[in-house]
């Protein structure tokens, strides 16, 4: 709970430095670069004022003269992971560039599996973020829609693939905590489901297996929720 006299502020709008004295010794590029090292490598949960400053070598109190919160340095964080974005001249075709920014979207989180935790408004209108979203509108230049439901659209497929990318970590951790192949778990788990539709009580949900009952293509299954969100943009 914030102090009282408390009022909230947001870290771009303040100098790099809080105070007077001399040059700064790190710039907030470098405290986010080193935030996102201890994240790529340990994890979000790692990350702490005390391990970046000993990740920069410096006393976790100075840390605080350029981050005052912590909300501050995940906000930090995330923006400079947006700056990985590639902008590109829009090629004119606006469903075409969406789904690139998505899938960029998409590896651009895998290489940074903590994102998609830190994913949220709160955190959309940093530098980096500012530019990657005047990109998308850029890209739906072609789209005869208002800019604000452009900005919707871009947020829906942003929730599509953070929700998706969420999942594949999380069925990947699962499978490296398991002590047995993923395979072998899986087919324990197929014989129990085959077992329950052959029941008969599941009538519905056998006659989805009956019409596909091959394995699950995930990559069409995502590009699928991609098209589905744009199709509900696209005028008819």
């Amino acid at each position: 709970m914030a102090g009282r006299g408390a009022v909230p502020e947001v870290i771009w709008a303040r100098p790099e430095r809080a105070g007077r004295g001399p040059r700064p010794a790190y710039t907030r590029a470098d405290i986010a670069a080193a935030a996102v090292r201890i994240a790529d490598a340990q994890g979000l949960d790692a990350v702490s004022m005390r391990h970046v400053a000993a990740e920069l070598g410096c006393g976790t109190m100075s840390l605080y003269n350029y981050v005052p919160r912590k909300e501050d340095l995940y906000e930090l964080m995330v923006d400079a992971v947006s700056g990985e974005h590639e902008l590109w001249e829009p090629a004119g075709d606006w469903r075409a560039d969406m789904l690139r920014v998505a899938h960029q979207t998409r590896g651009l989180m895998h290489r940074h599996p903590w994102m998609p935790r830190l994913m949220s408004p709160v955190y959309g209108f940093s530098p980096n973020a500012l530019r990657y979203i005047e990109h998308c509108l850029a890209c739906l230049d072609p789209l005869p829609a208002a800019y604000g439901t452009k900005i919707e659209l871009v947020a829906m497929l942003n929730g599509v693939v953070t929700t998706y990318v969420r999942n594949e970590l999380d069925t990947a951790e699962r499978a490296r905590s398991l002590p047995w192949s993923e395979d072998e778990e899986n087919a324990v788990r197929i014989a129990y489901l085959g077992g329950q539709i052959a029941s008969g009580a599941y009538p519905r949900m056998a006659a989805a297996f009956e019409s596909d009952p091959g394995p699950i293509d995930l990559e069409a299954v995502f590009q699928r929720a991609l098209e589905r969100v744009l199709d509900a943009f696209t005028p008819r």
